[in-house]
């Protein structure tokens, strides 16, 4: 990375664990600003701790409905100079769906979180982020947005989601003319809590969030990370055999 971080103020969401703590102490790195967002006092308390000035953490649970606004009114009262918007939060929950049981309060948390915050938060800030020079939205999703697994299906389904509204986001700012890169980080298994599988293999943390952010300061529209490069092409060449494949994937 170069200097496009320095000076910046980057928002967040999931700041405090995985592949959102990692892109978050980067950041700082680079010297940038990071407003953190995260539902965990003591996660967030311990990130100011360790990065100081340049970490201003905020206690959001963006599964509650009235949140999402109230992180935008926050960015629009204390840091007007934002400039970028990293939707990173999410949940993974693994429901057997068939087995008759209620699954509507899972289904819905998780579908908050992973979507319709992620898509409230962006469509609310585009106007005061797309007024700054440079500006970015990244949406990070998944090579399971592209074919799904069978054991996360609210997951996979939130994450295709967000592929689909990335897309058509961009397009919208490009017909309004708006100057602002539109992104989406598409990851492969990471190692984090947030997934199953061997740890050996799944991407570091560290390296995704520096792929995420070396694509997102070149203004790619998508960035595909690791694995989900070779997920494209065999979904190019045979989609009926990326869907097997990716069909019992540990990740």
């Amino acid at each position: 990375m170069t200097g496009y971080w320095t000076g910046r103020k980057v928002l967040l969401t999931g700041a405090t664990r995985g592949i959102g703590r990692a892109m978050a102490e980067q950041l700082v790195a680079e010297g940038a600003t990071v407003l953190g967002v995260a539902r965990n006092v003591a996660a967030l308390d311990g990130m100011t701790r360790r990065l100081g000035s340049r970490f201003d953490g905020l206690e959001a649970d963006l599964g509650d409905p009235e949140i999402p606004r109230g992180v935008v009114n926050w960015v629009a009262d204390v840091h007007p100079d934002c400039s970028v918007l990293i939707n990173n939060a999410a949940v993974m929950s693994y429901p057997l769906l068939a087995d008759g049981g209620n699954h509507d309060a899972g289904i819905e948390e998780e579908v908050r979180i992973n979507l319709i915050a992620p898509m409230q938060i962006a469509t609310a800030l585009l106007p005061r982020l797309a007024a700054r020079s440079g500006a970015r939205i990244v949406n990070v999703t998944s090579g399971l947005a592209v074919a799904p697994k069978t054991d996360a299906p609210i997951y996979c389904a939130t994450k295709a989601g967000m592929r689909s509204f990335t897309r058509s986001l961009r397009y919208q700012a490009e017909d309004a003319e708006l100057r602002i890169g539109i992104c989406e980080a598409l990851l492969p298994a990471v190692n984090t809590s947030l997934s199953r599988g061997r740890a050996e293999r799944k991407m570091a943390a560290p390296e995704a969030a520096a792929a995420i952010l070396a694509g997102a300061e070149a203004g790619r529209p998508e960035i595909w990370i690791g694995k989900t490069r070779l997920l494209r092409k065999v979904m190019r060449l045979s989609p009926a055999l990326g869907h097997l494949i990716m069909r019992r994937i540990e990740a």
